[in-house]
């Protein structure tokens, strides 16, 4: 083994016993009267950068929940890497449908389960080990790292979206890594190069002024559901092309060795996406 393997197979208890610490602490950011363990989960955060050997850590007010922070910037001349995560979890009802208490991890197999163990709190302990091991074989890491912890992911991020406008040049970096992501199997780890992004939007359509009885008005009185449904049956059709305008207009196009690996499926992933969400066939753009 290298020393690097060794470090990491002599400290594994108490990475996990780190990880379920973090994890016992009940951070719903959606929930005001968490406020008190999202600060704790933040602290937590902090505390894990300083004992990294992390420069400038620190823990930043925002109106919402508190951002942590933390740098390494002794490679000169090499690149920066910023790392994101988020410490919030989100609710854990209905309780009852649980198998043991959501915030106290409970390993079954070779599964640790608890609520953040998969999103985020395990990914970014994760980071946080590996920096670790990094730091304390080689007393030093192989390009520069700033490191950006939230606490608003499961409640719409917006402090985080705020700070990273306000503080551009604070963050400036050659490449993001967001630990947030998944693998295709536990066998198979995986760098995510990218996810879609979703809109969301109300749409309100009125009729009439009042609610008219069929008999009399049916067939001529403007229908708010039929007017909503066309709305909705409009922004695609049959073969999932989606119809809002622009939506295309900078779509880069696969290249010649993407549509090669989607083809061929090496990892499988249609056929593990058909059996994790139970269909038999999916639908959009060919």
């Amino acid at each position: 083994m290298t020393q690097l393997e060794t470090y990491i197979s002599e400290n594994e208890n108490r990475f996990l016993e780190d990880l379920k610490g973090w994890l016992r602490i009940p951070s719903i950011s959606t929930l005001p009267e968490h406020a008190a363990d999202i600060r704790q989960a933040a602290e937590y955060a902090a505390d894990q950068l300083r004992r990294v050997g992390f420069e400038r850590v620190e823990i930043i007010p925002t109106q919402g929940h508190p951002l942590v922070y933390g740098e390494w910037l002794r490679a000169p001349g090499k690149p920066t890497l910023l790392i994101y995560g988020h410490y919030d979890v989100q609710p854990v009802d209905p309780v009852n449908l649980w198998e043991s208490p959501p915030f106290e991890p409970t390993i079954r197999g070779d599964n640790l389960y608890g609520r953040g163990a998969a999103d985020d709190k395990g990914q970014t302990m994760l980071v946080f080990k590996a920096l670790e091991s990094l730091m304390a074989v080689n007393g030093t890491l192989p390009v520069n790292v700033k490191v950006l912890i939230e606490g608003e992911e499961e409640a719409g991020g917006e402090s985080v979206e705020h700070y990273v406008k306000t503080y551009p040049d604070r963050l400036k970096c050659d490449a993001a890594f967001i630990c947030d992501t998944h693998m295709p199997s536990k066998d198979i780890p995986a760098l995510i190069s990218g996810l879609r992004g979703m809109i969301y939007t109300e749409v309100e359509v009125r009729g009439a002024k009042r609610d008219l009885h069929s008999g009399s008005y049916g067939g001529v009185a403007p229908n708010p559901l039929h007017a909503l449904a066309l709305i909705i049956v409009g922004l695609k059709d049959a073969e999932g092309h989606i119809h809002i305008p622009g939506l295309y207009d900078k779509l880069r196009k696969p290249t010649p060795e993407e549509k090669a690996f989607w083809n061929a499926d090496p990892l499988h992933i249609n056929e593990s996406l058909l059996e994790e969400m139970g269909v038999s066939q999916f639908t959009g753009e060919a």
